[in-house]
């Protein structure tokens, strides 16, 4: 054959080993577009119900921090007037009254309302929102580290109270994970966060094997995040639960000792109203004697029920020789799971509410 002719074939067979070298590779390019857009698909999906699950429990642990912290104040109110009547009641009595609510119990009650107290005191606006979803997951363990330790709860309050402290409880730290409030406190640690879907670009790579085996990896990439995502919302749903659980129970033993403090404010108002009147007010308030006993008795009783509940922590505390172990902004540390998620205290949780109800039926009806 002509040197010519061999050259034009020789051509020819190049330029169609090209087209379809350049067919191949955009099926491939088209193979791996097809595939990254599935995987995207799928996290997106997977994100927006994690998404969706994160809101839900971020409320039920804003709405459940809020009644807390709304209950130690009230405790610390109570306290006060209880503190008060008694004083007026024992005036002048060789014998002192005294109520029989042991002397450790009522240190726990005046310890978390003071925490409480500090929270309350430093969290505003916009804050309020983060320290309450904060308190909820750490507040209770907080108080109880205070108590097991002897740590000056003046100490532990200033603590709480700074703004770099609830900044750390309300999860402001934990943006970097894109986990969001509530999601970066159930499942801190976990690498939760977004795959680079930007791998999606590598379907474009010069060559089309390249940009196949890219697109395969994104995939599986994916998948593991997906997984990672769906083990996430079924630990927020669990801790969702238990934040209702919990709320639901305080709220019905809130509002028993409600009733107390009412009768102890309407005693208080009788007494003042009647000063400067013709009326003997030390024997008026001797004839109030057993009904103020009586409020202040089950009152502190009902406080030390939420107390011990509200105390109990949700997630599991990590200690060491007995001790709550915090890091350097005083934040409870607690245990992880091999998928990095703070382990939800199930049993002390059941075994606390359960108390919590036996005894709170325990109580006379005021």
């Amino acid at each position: 054959m002509p040197l010519p002719l061999i050259i034009a074939a020789g051509a020819i067979a190049a330029a169609s080993y090209g087209v379809k070298k350049g067919y191949d590779g955009y099926q491939k390019h088209s193979e791996a577009d097809e595939i990254v857009d599935r995987a995207k698909t799928r996290y997106e999906r997977q994100k927006s119900a994690f998404d969706e699950q994160d809101k839900e429990t971020t409320l039920a642990f804003d709405t459940l921090g809020k009644k807390e912290l709304e209950i130690g104040n009230s405790i610390c109110e109570f306290k006060t007037l209880a503190d008060e009547l008694l004083r007026k009641l024992n005036d002048g009595r060789a014998k002192k009254l005294c109520i029989s609510i042991p002397k450790h119990k009522l240190q726990k009650i005046e310890d978390y309302s003071y925490t409480a107290i500090g929270v309350l005191g430093s969290a505003v606006g916009a804050a309020a929102t983060g320290a309450a979803v904060g308190f909820a997951v750490y507040g209770g363990v907080m108080a109880l580290g205070a108590a097991s330790t002897g740590t000056a709860i003046s100490a532990l309050s200033g603590v709480a109270a700074t703004n770099a402290t609830l900044a750390a409880l309300g999860g402001g730290a934990l943006s970097a994970g894109g986990l969001g409030m509530a999601g970066g406190t159930a499942i801190l640690g976990a690498a939760v966060a977004a795959p680079v879907l930007a791998i999606a670009g590598w379907a474009y790579d010069s060559h089309g094997d390249e940009a196949l085996k890219n697109a395969r990896k994104a995939d599986a990439e994916v998948t593991s995040a997906v997984e990672k995502l769906r083990k996430a919302i079924d630990q927020l749903e669990e801790t969702a639960r238990y934040a209702r659980r919990i709320k639901r129970e305080l709220l019905s033993i809130f509002g028993e000792f409600q009733l107390y403090f009412d009768d102890l404010k309407d005693i208080n108002i009788f007494i003042e109203d009647i000063k400067g009147r013709n009326v003997d007010v030390k024997a008026e308030i001797e004839k109030l004697g057993d009904s103020i006993l009586r409020a202040i008795e089950n009152g502190f009783a009902l406080a030390a029920i939420m107390v011990d509940l509200i105390t109990t922590p949700i997630f599991k505390p990590k200690e060491v020789k007995g001790q709550v172990v915090c890091n350097k902004d005083g934040v409870p540390e607690m245990e992880k799971d091999s998928d990095g998620f703070m382990m939800l205290n199930d049993t002390a949780l059941e075994s606390a509410l359960c108390q919590a109800k036996n005894k709170a039926s325990g109580i006379e009806t005021a």
